[in-house]
C-alpha cells in the first residue's frame, strides 16, 4: 500500500519517519484538490473538508471519520445511500479480539505511538490547555500513581 499523510509543516519529519510514502503540508496545498485519488481517507481529527474527502475518494472508497460532527454523520449517509463511496464513523472498538490484534501489532513493532507529553493526573487541567491550542504531535498521556498500601 501506498500511503500519504497529510499535516503541518512542523510535523512533516515526523509523519515520513512513522512510514509515509508522501507527505503533504496542508498549510501549503490542499490534497484533495490535486486531483489524486485514494481507496481510504482517514480523518483523525475531524478538520478536513467533507466534500473534498469524498470527492477524492475512487469508485468504490471509504472515507473513515474518527471525530464526526452530526453535519458529517448525516452526509455519511446520504452518501452511502447515493454512491459506491462508503463512509464510516465511530468509536474505537473494545472487542476483546480486536484489542490482542493491536497488542499483536505492538509487539510486532508494526503499530508506533507518538507521545508528546505526560501530565500526571494532578496537572490534568494544565494537560487540557495544552491539548486544546490543537499544536500537540501525537497523544498526550495523563498518568496515575497506584498505591498499593493495605
Amino acid at each position: 500500500a501506498e500511503v500519504t499523510g497529510v499535516c503541518s509543516t512542523t510535523n512533516l519529519e515526523l509523519v515520513k519517519s512513522l512510514g509515509a510514502d508522501k507527505v503533504i503540508d496542508y498549510t501549503q496545498e490542499d490534497f484533495s484538490k490535486s486531483g489524486q485519488t485514494y481507496d481510504i481517507i482517514l480523518d483523525t481529527v475531524g478538520k478536513i473538508s467533507y466534500s473534498g474527502c469524498v470527492r477524492s475518494l475512487r469508485g468504490k472508497g471509504i472515507y473513515l471519520i474518527g471525530n464526526p460532527t452530526l453535519s458529517k454523520i448525516v452526509r455519511g449517509l446520504w452518501t452511502k445511500m447515493t454512491s459506491s463511496k462508503k463512509v464510516k464513523f465511530g468509536l474505537a472498538s473494545s472487542r476483546t479480539e480486536d484489542l490482542i490484534f493491536i497488542k499483536e501489532l505492538i509487539e510486532a513493532g508494526k503499530l508506533k505511538s507518538v507521545i508528546d507529553r505526560r501530565y500526571p493526573l494532578e496537572q490534568i487541567a494544565e494537560a487540557h490547555r495544552y491539548v486544546d491550542k490543537g499544536h500537540k504531535k501525537g497523544n498526550v498521556v495523563i498518568t496515575v500513581e497506584h498505591n498499593n498500601k493495605t
